[in-house]
């Protein structure tokens, strides 16, 4: 069943970026064990800050060394027997630490929840800090959860569920405000499980992480054309929800992925494959970043730059379909 959500942008932003620390700190303030490792980007003022300030015997400053940091976090894991929650810049947490992901916390199946901020191209230092090789690696690392929340609610839910879920994770969220999708938080969340957002029977649009907004928005305008979109919210990339893409191929003749990632290797491979395996005879489209080094920019002139904009993303579905 559909959820309810909101088309008030202005009125609804919130920071996934804030929220990870807030919900820490509600959890440390409820009993919760559990150890912090950061990097040097958690400044005093913010809700990280507080928890950091409060619990100082549970929280280690790594500075500028994310892979020492993620390393450190499953020694701290292994040898307390507690959850880690490592908050890590994200454009030096996939490519630079991708060994000790690999080797130090995947292999060892270790509680870390590797935080990443700044993701996608929200870093604002261009090509060099453009998170967006991240999901193609994540995926082949074996036994890695990889969960990209919506807005700063759902990431709260996602922080919260991880306390009693196995194994190493991935919790991907961008830089600074991003509008809140759900207008009513009280719905079923589970890590593994997508989200139905809106009905359709024209087509099928599954998201993740803050462009599941901007392909929010961009059913709204399928809808001023008579295009009827069903929209999924797959939030958790691995492991992928097989039945919702199952159900989506049963229910639409078209299906569209949208993501603030490389076009290569993330969501939409993740569906293809799927969809491939299943022999599914509908239409299907992935929009995402290209394979280059992206233009330089404000993260919104880059999104438009790239066609990944509401317009953008309805214009696609509509030539996909014939309309």
């Amino acid at each position: 069943m559909p959820v309810q959500t909101t088309f008030d942008f202005d009125a609804m932003l919130s920071s996934a970026k804030e929220a990870y620390g807030e919900v820490l700190l509600e959890l440390a303030d409820e009993g919760a064990e559990f150890v912090f490792t950061y990097t040097d980007n958690v400044a005093p003022s913010t809700t990280a800050g507080a928890l950091v300030k409060k619990y100082p015997e549970r929280c280690f400053n790594f500075g500028i060394a994310e892979p020492n940091q993620v390393g450190a976090s499953c020694g701290l894991a292994l040898s307390t027997g507690l959850p880690v929650f490592a908050q890590v810049f994200g454009p030096f947490l996939s490519l630079r630490s991708a060994d000790q992901i690999h080797t130090d916390i995947a292999y060892n199946d270790v509680n870390v929840r590797l935080i990443g901020t700044h993701s996608g191209v929200t870093a604002g230092g261009g090509p060099t800090h453009n998170t967006i090789a991240d999901l193609a690696l994540y995926r082949a690392i074996p036994g890695l959860t990889i969960c990209v929340p919506a807005d700063a609610d759902q990431c709260k839910k996602f922080i919260r569920a991880s306390i009693g879920y196995q194994g190493p994770m991935v919790i991907r969220i961008d830089r600074g405000g991003s509008p809140n999708v759900y207008a009513d938080t009280g719905y079923d969340f589970e890590i593994g499980k997508s989200i139905e957002v809106t009905e359709g029977d024209d087509v099928t649009i599954v998201s993740c992480g803050s462009f599941l907004y901007w392909s929010l928005m961009a059913v709204k305008l399928l809808g001023d054309k008579g295009v009827n979109a069903r929209l999924v919210d797959m939030h958790t990339i691995k492991p992928l929800d097989l039945d919702a893409i199952d159900k989506s191929a049963k229910l639409t003749k078209a299906i569209v992925t949208v993501e603030e990632a490389s076009i290569n290797g993330g969501l939409g491979s993740a569906a293809a494959e799927r969809l491939a395996e299943t022999s599914y005879g509908g239409k299907f489209a992935r929009i995402g970043l290209p394979d280059e080094f992206l233009v330089l920019g404000d993260p919104e002139a880059v999104y438009d730059f790239y066609g990944i904009s509401p317009e953008k993303i309805a214009a696609r579905v509509l030539k996909l379909l014939g309309k």
